[in-house]
């Protein structure tokens, strides 16, 4: 047990190094942004001309609300976003926090509540599962998360809307980018340069939802 609780300890010790010195991370405190995670979505918006001022979002997987703080901060104050976590999220200027897990009616229910019947113009989701260490339930779940994510952007968005959604690559990637390929015109595959490149994690982005 003592082995065990040294290893941890050891592992925890290096993480926290590694965190500290991370360019992001300090980035990422110098910007007034809750996390690294921002710059993948400054990355991706920007590759991939994601944002219009005064669109309407909604936020999948927000907490703590870096992704968030991006999108209230380039799309300007005619904007329309609403964000969802099971975590708490600290409240934001003309951001609607819907508090829930999104694979539970009742979160899903609340959530278009809050959009009251209107569509919107792109959904973004960094929605990951907890990881449990066995790496095909794991992957399993984080690609249930992807189709639960598609699912609601197919039904919410306005006519030639984008998504974004993480993805890890593994069991089941390659079915879920085909499935988003039968909803998008175009689908392509990004690696954000603040995503650490031993990570699987990658995002889909979803170009022009097609007519139904």
């Amino acid at each position: 047990m003592a082995k065990k609780v040294i290893k941890k300890n050891k592992f925890t010790k290096a993480w926290m190094q590694e965190h500290v010195n991370d360019h992001w991370v300090q980035e990422a405190n110098r910007l007034g942004y809750r996390s690294r995670a921002a710059f993948k979505l400054i990355e991706l918006a920007q590759r991939d001309a994601l944002f219009r001022p005064g669109m309407a979002v909604v936020d999948l997987g927000a907490a703590p609300g870096s992704w968030t703080q991006v999108l209230r901060e380039r799309l300007g104050g005619k904007s329309r976003i609403v964000a969802l976590d099971v975590l708490d999220i600290d409240p934001l200027p003309g951001v609607t926090v819907v508090k829930g897990d999104f694979r539970e009616d009742a979160a899903l229910q609340a959530l278009e509540a809050a959009l009251n019947g209107q569509k919107v113009d792109l959904v973004v989701s960094d929605l990951a599962p907890n990881l449990s260490g066995i790496a095909t339930a794991d992957q399993a779940r984080a690609v249930l998360l992807g189709e639960l994510a598609l699912e609601f952007a197919a039904h919410w968005l306005q006519p030639n809307g984008d998504l974004v959604v993480k993805a890890f690559q593994g069991a089941g990637f390659i079915e879920f980018q085909r499935a988003m390929q039968g909803y998008f015109e175009k689908v392509y595959v990004r690696k954000p340069k603040a995503s650490r490149s031993r990570s699987p994690e990658v995002y889909l982005i979803g170009k022009r939802l097609k007519p139904i």
